[in-house]
């Protein structure tokens, strides 16, 4: 965006309309000790070729060659060149929300294409047109659980659901009187029994991940009976690609299923922006946030693509919507669209199978390596937790200086159990390959 300045005389004229003498008096609200005394530190302006140097310079200190098996919510997934293909043209790259269907049935249409696949994906009857990324999802499901059961005492998270989640979750309900409660994690999955004796009829979800943030494979179908014998709702954050293998959340009794769509199709890029999934089902569609694409006929009998049930959103109902999310991650549903699309049932399948023998292999390689060890004897599908003997940041810190992304380490996750404080996380896609993983078992042993 360009920077239009203002004149001396312009800026006069605005301060004398709005009744105030200078600038300053527009900071009195800020404290003094906050605002800036004298001017920013900042070097001498660069000529274009200068910038363009310096610029240069700087992107030659990021690591591209590195080979990734990090793990943690974002993973290294291979995005055929056709997804970077349609999402890069001009009718998609710049379109924003479709307020005006009769101007956007090309875009109207891809969103509905996007929350078709997403049901057929999850098992569920509806799902709206994206969110920001998965801890928001995470947030507006539980949000919208206690909309669904008119409880807001209360919501259960698992300790396996990603701490920054968590945190998500806590800062939506940090000026409310709703309690969240860390149902702990014991072997890697949550503790049932501790989720029996915590649960009440005070609790609006109990909300778990699948697979969780430590790679394990939760006992989903028993969690979503305990949650509705209370009249709770489930609400699982699963990872999609695993669904080519695991079975669908709506099938083993999830209410509501929500994701970080970021491994269908969109790439690694420092931290964003990526996709929010959210699917349901259809007896809860009205307490649902975002947008919802629906199928018309206009006034002359023809197919039409619309915003549907806009009287839940912030547009229409303000500070009574279902949600403060207003806009959507158009362009990166777009990309899962595209994805999905080309991989179908038998791409995704397979996509998710080599994948899980990967990881598999790997976890039984890195075990030769001394003081490492699986930190969990549970099932897991492409992740996975290793204990190491010592200092996990220098472990991480060997591999990256051999030419290997690995970890985090977990201790760098607020609201990580203590006990996992020496374990990395490792995850392993369909795109490494047995000499890459023969490799960082060699470079880790040196």
């Amino acid at each position: 965006m360009g920077y239009l300045y203002n004149t001396p005389e312009q800026e006069r004229e605005m301060l004398d309309v709005i009744g105030c003498d200078n600038i300053e008096q527009l900071l009195d609200q800020v404290p003094s000790d906050l605002q800036l005394k004298g001017k920013l530190d900042l070097p001498e302006p660069m000529t274009e070729l200068e910038l363009q140097d310096h610029l240069t310079r700087l992107a030659a200190r990021n690591h591209c060659d590195r080979v990734c098996f990090r793990g943690g919510g974002a993973y290294d997934h291979f995005v055929p060149a056709v997804v970077d293909e349609i999402a890069g043209r001009g009718e998609f790259y710049t379109a924003y929300t479709p307020y005006q269907p009769e101007a956007s049935q090309g875009s109207l249409q891809a969103f509905f294409e996007y929350q078709s696949l997403i049901c057929a994906l999850t098992g569920f009857d509806v799902s709206n047109a994206s969110l920001y990324e998965g801890g928001t999802a995470v947030s507006e499901a539980a949000f919208m659980a206690m909309r669904v059961t008119r409880r807001d005492g209360k919501i259960l998270l698992s300790e396996g659901v990603h701490p920054e989640f968590r945190q998500v979750v806590e800062t939506y309900t940090r000026e409310l009187d709703t309690e969240v409660i860390t149902i702990p994690a014991v072997n890697g999955v949550t503790d049932l029994s501790r989720l029996k004796e915590v649960i009440d009829d005070q609790v609006a979800c109990v909300v778990f991940q699948q697979p969780n943030f430590f790679g394990c494979i939760e006992p989903g179908e028993e969690i979503c009976e305990i949650a509705r014998k209370h009249g709770a709702l489930s609400v699982v954050s699963f990872d999609p690609l695993s669904l080519g293998v695991l079975k669908r959340p709506a099938d083993y009794g999830a209410d509501i299923g929500v994701a970080e769509g970021q491994s269908l199709g969109i790439p690694l890029q420092f931290g964003g922006p990526y996709l929010g999934i959210l699917a349901c089902r259809d007896e809860f569609v009205r307490k649902m946030p975002g947008r919802l694409i629906s199928l018309a006929k206009d006034r002359d009998g023809k197919q039409c693509y619309v915003l549907g049930l806009q009287t839940r959103e912030q547009h229409i109902r303000r500070d009574k919507a279902t949600s403060n999310i207003c806009t959507n991650q158009g362009l990166l549903a777009l990309r899962a669209t595209v994805y999905l699309s080309l991989m179908g049932p038998e791409g995704l399948r397979e996509a998710a199978t080599l994948s899980c023998q990967k990881a598999h292999y790997a976890a039984d390689r890195l075990q030769e390596v001394d003081g490492l060890k699986l930190a969990f004897d549970g099932p897991f599908f492409k992740e996975f937790t290793l204990s190491y003997s010592g200092d996990a940041d220098e472990l991480v810190k060997r591999a990256a200086d051999a030419g290997f992304d690995i970890g985090p380490s977990l201790k760098h996750f607020p609201g990580a159990p203590e006990s996992s404080h020496d374990s990395v996380l490792i995850a392993v896609t369909e795109t490494r390959s047995k000499d890459q993983i023969d490799a960082l078992v060699s470079a880790l042993k040196e």
